[in-house]
């Protein structure tokens, strides 16, 4: 039962992290750099399977990276001293980024991230698409943490390699399907995005109370 909440709660935290703050509104942004800026004039779908090409393995360069830290910290719970006190720690961390993600709706400099995306006139390829993926992954990071950190506390209190790396990887599949939806029908679902993007805020508040309900119940178990 533990295991599969700590999979559902992957899953969601994917889903919300694409729809945070620090996402969602750059998906355009993101597209763009990936594909080139044509992709903004789609008059036809001949561009649909280079886009949603280049969305693949821009998800597999980030999903590389979340994997990796998912083992590394499972790996890490299971050589803790006491399997105790590794509960405690991923408990209180995850009620920690909770309130993090509580006190940013009201203290806008808390949620940021570090932007980094090509000029206009970078070529694109699909190496340097996956490259991108692996740089989202740190790039967004400083904003992202209450989330990704929440599934690391998560992982940790997997104690296992295995189960750690799985779990990163369920959460690389929520922030991922989103972005392979939007590849495979770009020109149709970024009017949706960007209507989307007004309810941004809610999906924090909401983030914040789900970490700390899971804190308390690791915390309590």
């Amino acid at each position: 039962m533990q295991t599969e909440l700590s999979l559902l709660m992957a899953l969601g935290g994917g889903l919300l992290s694409f729809l945070s703050p620090c996402v969602l509104p750059l998906v355009p942004a993101y597209f763009g750099s990936l594909a080139g800026p044509e992709v903004f004039e789609l008059q036809t779908r001949k561009l649909r399977l280079p886009v949603f090409l280049h969305s693949v393995v821009f998800v597999a360069g980030f999903s590389v990276i979340f994997v990796g830290l998912g083992a590394l910290v499972g790996w890490a719970g299971f050589n803790f001293s006491s399997q105790l006190i590794a509960r405690r720690i991923a408990g209180s961390l995850l009620v920690a980024f909770g309130v993090y993600m509580l006190l940013a709706i009201k203290i806008p400099w808390l949620n940021f991230e570090k932007r980094i995306l090509p000029g206009k006139n970078t070529r694109t390829g699909y190496l340097r698409s996956l490259l991108i993926g692996a740089v989202f992954a740190f790039a967004w990071t400083p904003c992202a943490s209450p989330i990704l950190g929440g599934i690391l506390a998560l992982a940790l209190d997997s104690a296992t390699t295995l189960q750690g790396a799985y779990l990163l990887g369920v959460y690389s599949i929520g922030i991922g399907i989103p972005f392979l939806a939007i590849g495979i029908a770009f020109d149709f679902l970024l009017p949706l995005v960007r209507q989307i993007n007004k309810y941004t805020l809610y999906v924090y508040l909401v983030s914040g109370l789900l970490l700390i309900t899971a804190g308390v119940l690791t915390l309590t178990r």
